[in-house]
């Protein structure tokens, strides 16, 4: 484990990010306007949050002695993932370091199960859930029983670590819940199982909240899901009516504000096929459904997650266009020949509206990468900015564009 000091002395508080990912690599982008330099707890040097960040302690998130090198001197700490044993932050907490957010309420974001019983008791919408966990044959028969009362439309879930369509199964039938649950049982994975949602798309509502009890929100926006990852951020979410967008920030500030939560946090929603919004996930963190923030917002979910912790006044959330759209740079399934700097070249060229942002991380298929932000021009419809992105996008992805155009012909 090894680190690197502060450079010199600026005046300005040191704000600690567990995890050395993008999120954490986005974020030291805002801590650098704040007068800031944000020290990562990172895995490796090359990291991408390592490779940027002037301050980073090298360790292992699993680790308490990490942890506590990384807090040493920080006003507080913070995450760009959830992965952390809450037990530790418990011990961080018990010696003084502020954890932001606090253990708590990152329980909820680690647990869903938890999370799914919470949010019942508090009256929010769910889906039906059961718990699958304890004596195997116990649980077998309670997912007969649910499965049953469902028509086996039915999701199986990892209680805890799935994230990207990891540790979600979706069923069809009583043979492949039963399949699934026979495979995952009796192991180290905890699962539950819940209705399967009909619905008509996926919502995001993105908000933050400092610990004076501040709390602002971002316009609710419509995640496209592709391969159980997200794919592409609509924002705001095309065709939602005003009352359905104030219903998901009210909900969304309403359970940070019970939970306890500090910093950025989103909760993703289903709009069901009769215009229901149902609670689906939870994260007490910056959110891929958040980085059109970057460029189509007043205030970037990273710039606003640092003042959350910070105890900071919060930012304008407004979006500076009618029409944001994210689209994801995926690692393609074999990596172009063409090198990301020519990629990059030829987009600038092509697209000079585009706004790109690089993770510093090597290609493998699906591998978040990167993203690309379009914010629209006064009177350009959603179909029309969103294919553009797309088309960056898959640019940057595979070297293809996809409506055929050669780069290096006439």
């Amino acid at each position: 484990m090894t680190s690197s000091p502060d450079r010199r002395s600026t005046g300005m508080p040191t704000v600690t990010m567990i995890g050395g990912g993008q999120l954490a690599r986005m974020t030291h982008q805002s801590a650098i306007a704040l007068g800031q330099c944000l020290r990562v707890l990172a895995g490796g040097a090359d990291d991408p949050a390592a490779q940027v960040s002037a301050n980073v302690v090298l360790g292992s998130h699993d680790d308490l002695e990490a942890l506590r090198a990384a807090a040493e001197g920080s006003v507080a700490v913070t995450f760009d993932h959830e992965g952390v044993p809450l037990a530790h932050l418990q011990a961080l907490e018990a010696e003084g370091v502020q954890v932001r957010p606090p253990s708590k309420a990152l329980h909820f974001a680690q647990d869903k199960l938890a999370m799914r019983t919470k949010l019942a008791a508090l009256g929010l919408p769910v889906p039906d859930f059961a718990d699958l966990s304890g004596n195997v044959a116990a649980a077998r028969e309670v997912l007969t029983a649910f499965g049953e009362t469902h028509d086996w439309q039915v999701v199986i879930k990892a209680v805890r670590g799935g994230y990207d369509g990891r540790g979600v199964w979706l069923t069809d039938s009583r043979e492949e819940a039963l399949a699934v649950f026979d495979a995952q049982a009796g192991g180290d994975t905890v699962l539950m199982v819940e209705q399967k949602v009909a619905m008509a798309r996926e919502l995001s509502a993105m908000i933050a909240r400092s610990p004076y009890g501040q709390g602002a929100a971002w316009p609710v926006v419509e995640t496209v899901q592709r391969h159980g990852q997200c794919a592409v951020v609509l924002a705001p979410a095309p065709g939602l009516s005003d009352d359905a967008a104030q219903r998901a920030q009210q909900m969304s500030l309403k359970l940070a504000d019970e939970l306890g939560v500090v910093g950025a946090m989103a909760m993703e929603l289903f709009e069901t096929v009769d215009g229901e919004l149902i609670v689906n996930e939870l994260a007490m963190r910056p959110h891929n459904s958040g980085h059109w923030t970057m460029d189509g917002a007043v205030t970037s979910q990273f710039e606003q997650h640092l003042r959350a912790v910070l105890d900071y006044p919060l930012g304008d959330t407004s979006a500076r266009s009618d029409v944001v759209v994210m689209a994801n740079i995926l690692g393609a399934d074999t990596a172009p020949e063409m090198s990301m700097d020519e990629r990059l070249h030829h987009l600038f060229a092509r697209m000079p509206e585009a706004k790109v942002h690089l993770y510093g991380k090597s290609e493998r298929p699906e591998r978040k990468i990167g993203h690309v932000n379009i914010v629209g021009q006064p009177g350009e419809s959603v179909e029309d900015v969103r294919e553009r992105a797309e088309r960056a996008a898959q640019w940057m992805s595979t070297a293809r564009w996809t409506d055929g155009w050669d780069p290096h012909g006439e």
